[in-house]
């Protein structure tokens, strides 16, 4: 089922999601479900499956000189989500990047996807490579989500990238795509970041799902000025109970957030792991409270692989 559906049949009540990590190549899926298994009381309708791309790293040879390797920690989500749509009878959305695909690639792996039997896919640029100063395209790939977007929105309308196809079977995906309440990193503005939002849904952009934040007027003032250039996909948030004290200085950089000053003293005032946790896990759930009571159509939980502290938040909001 689409996302939009899932949004629609819930008639104004809040749903939650779940997204998670790949386990590392090599690793059994097993505590995937696991941290899965946690949460499925409450109802998920659907999961995201992040993706990971490929790293380079340089090793030295027999002759020594140095030799670059390409390395893939993650496997891929095709996989995964179909594990988890058969185990658990739920959606599974994968991320579909534009960065390590030239269109082609891109457009088998969403033919791949749609015999699956899968939905909805989150369309996203991806980051840069690790030991890249920026981004950089695959030859022959996209280079910004919205003209991903309008790739899958085509083969949705029964367009591929062979016009020698005939009768064409139309693909069926619900399409979304990320948001940031705070500006992507690389945006000068948050007027010139609307722009590229705004773009995203013009070209067929289905729902939104926003980058995490901590401070929930970001979120609401985000929201007004997407409503105001008439946006009027569903917009949901994106949240993530901080767990530790070095997350301070690792949520920040990563993903280029703020975090409120009073959530910051009371994680540094924390005497034990378990009081920062705690102190997390309060702060997420009054965020959710406050999101819910606003009547936003879901609230997507970032996991990192974990879900214990998810989980605690569910209990308490759910």
């Amino acid at each position: 089922m689409k996302v939009t559906e899932h949004i629609e049949r819930a008639k104004g009540k809040t749903l939650f999601s779940l997204e998670i990590l790949p386990p590392l190549k090599g690793q059994s899926i097993l505590p995937t479900f696991e941290s899965i298994d946690k949460l499925i009381g409450f109802g998920l309708p659907f999961i995201d499956v992040t993706y990971h791309r490929e790293e380079y790293q340089y090793r030295e040879t027999e002759g020594g000189l140095l030799k670059k390797w390409c390395v893939k920690r993650r496997p891929g989500t095709v996989g995964i989500c179909a594990a988890i749509q058969n185990r658990y009878k739920i959606d599974a959305i994968p991320h579909v990047l534009c960065g390590g695909f030239t269109v082609e690639e891109t457009e088998n792996f969403l033919i791949d996807l749609d015999f699956l039997g899968i939905d909805n896919v989150m369309a996203l640029r991806g980051d840069s490579v690790r030991g890249e100063e920026g981004f950089s395209p695959e030859k022959g790939g996209h280079s910004f989500s919205a003209d991903l977007v309008s790739q899958i929105a085509s083969m949705n309308k029964g367009r591929f990238l062979d016009d020698e196809i005939i009768d064409c079977c139309p693909t069926d995906f619900c399409i979304g795509v990320a948001g940031y309440p705070e500006k992507h990193m690389e945006a000068p503005c948050l007027e010139s970041d609307l722009d590229f939002l705004e773009e995203k849904v013009r070209r067929g952009a289905d729902y939104i799902i926003t980058q995490m934040f901590f401070d929930n007027a970001r979120f609401f003032e985000f929201v007004k000025r997407v409503r105001e250039r008439g946006i009027t996909v569903p917009v949901i948030p994106g949240l993530k109970p901080l767990a530790t004290k070095k997350q301070l200085n690792a949520l920040p950089f990563k993903f280029k957030v703020d975090l409120p000053e009073q959530l910051v003293r009371e994680v540094i005032s924390g005497k034990s792991e378990a009081n920062i946790r705690q102190a997390g896990i309060e702060w997420c759930v009054a965020q959710s409270l406050e999101l819910i009571k606003e009547g936003v159509p879901a609230i997507h939980f970032y996991s990192s692989g974990k879900t214990d502290n998810i989980r605690e938040v569910l209990s308490r909001i759910a």
